[in-house]
């Protein structure tokens, strides 16, 4: 039997509690999750690529079926290259139900064997999104309450 591999992208920047929350209720569906942080060299980072790998590494060291790692490129050609025939992502609300729609159409229709699971959020996580996050770190705020247990976004 082939195993169940899925792709969780992102840019994880930071990576919070909601997508610690997706990750750790979707473990027990596939045997495999990969979270494949997307490399867009248009785009301004607040942390780096390795401070972004080394955070989320750390928050899933004792889960063996947790991989991280980076890519460039279509997610459909990064899954086909891994073998993974599933796409995680999460929903919050229906405008994120109404982008991850879109994105998951014209997926099937580059590769009709990779299928996106969507799982919703739960509630309590449903308004943390890491833009804002991103904004309250930078602006001054506190922002531990929204980041998994442990981890610091400071150097």
């Amino acid at each position: 039997m082939m195993k169940k591999i899925a792709v969780f992208p992102g840019s994880f920047d930071p990576f919070t509690i909601g997508h610690e929350n997706i990750v750790r209720r979707a473990l027990p569906l596939f045997d495999e999750i990969i979270i494949a942080l997307g490399e867009n060299s248009q785009k301004k980072y607040l942390l780096s690529l390795e401070k972004r790998k080394s955070i989320i590494s750390s928050v899933f060291k004792d889960d063996a079926q947790v991989k991280v790692t980076s890519y460039k490129g279509l997610t459909v050609n990064y899954c086909t290259a891994n073998n993974a025939n599933f796409i995680l992502r999460g929903i919050r609300n229906s405008k994120d139900l109404d982008f991850e729609q879109a994105i998951a159409q014209m997926n099937k229709k580059l590769d009709d064997s990779i299928e996106t699971i969507f799982l919703v959020n739960a509630p309590e996580y449903s308004a943390i999104n890491s833009s804002i996050v991103r904004d309250i770190y930078v602006n001054g705020g506190d922002v531990s309450e929204f980041l998994p247990k442990g981890i610091s976004l400071e150097n």
